[in-house]
């Protein structure tokens, strides 16, 4: 399935970060197959990270945070890169997610029903997460507590699906073999049509 208009997030507050250079090795990829692509460093964006008054009271999105929000809409496919950070996402990028996925925008819910309305259908996302701890360790033992709220909770919540993820471990003390290796894979998904 060709995704021609792809955003490529960057959820780890340092731009120089591995999660970075997988990043911009994507953004690389994607646009040599063709594809129109937005890249979001969270980082580099200026936005107060903490919704303030939860869904009561609205809070004027920064120019920055507006783009994101933007992109979002724009968006046929998401890919979503950063690290794991005590068993889950950067604060920076669960902030972004707060203060954009809101109702009316990412959801909407029923009156008088426990149910509601997603409103981010038609896109699909791919997470590309580091981590230090094993991947398999991460499985099995913490029952990946990052990658089912962000893939479940979420964008699912939302109406985003499929939602691949792609876990790459332990960077820490990854050889320059293997970490080739991951970024040859990235390369090649970014640059899959």
């Amino acid at each position: 399935m060709n995704k021609s208009k792809t955003l490529v997030v960057l959820g780890h507050p340092d731009s120089d970060s591995y999660s970075g250079h997988l990043a911009r090795g994507y953004v690389a990829a994607a646009q040599n197959s063709g594809k129109q692509v937005r890249f979001v460093e969270l980082g580099k964006a200026e936005f107060d990270p903490v919704l303030r008054h939860g869904y009561k009271k609205r809070q004027e999105h920064e120019p920055d945070l507006a783009y994101f929000r933007d992109s979002i809409e724009w968006a046929e496919h998401i890919a979503f890169f950063y690290p794991v950070w005590w068993g889950a996402m950067p604060a920076i990028l669960k902030g972004a997610l707060d203060r954009v996925l809101l109702p009316g925008f990412a959801f909407k819910y029923r009156e008088n029903s426990p149910l509601w309305d997603r409103l981010l259908t038609g896109r699909s996302a791919h997470l590309f997460i580091t981590m230090d701890t094993p991947p398999w360790y991460y499985r099995i033992v913490y029952r990946m507590p990052g990658h089912n709220q962000m893939k479940r909770t979420i964008l699912e919540f939302c109406g985003i699906k499929p939602v691949k993820i792609t876990s790459f471990g332990p960077v820490r003390y990854a050889k320059p073999e293997k970490k080739a290796k991951w970024e040859s894979a990235v390369r090649r998904y970014g640059g899959e049509n």
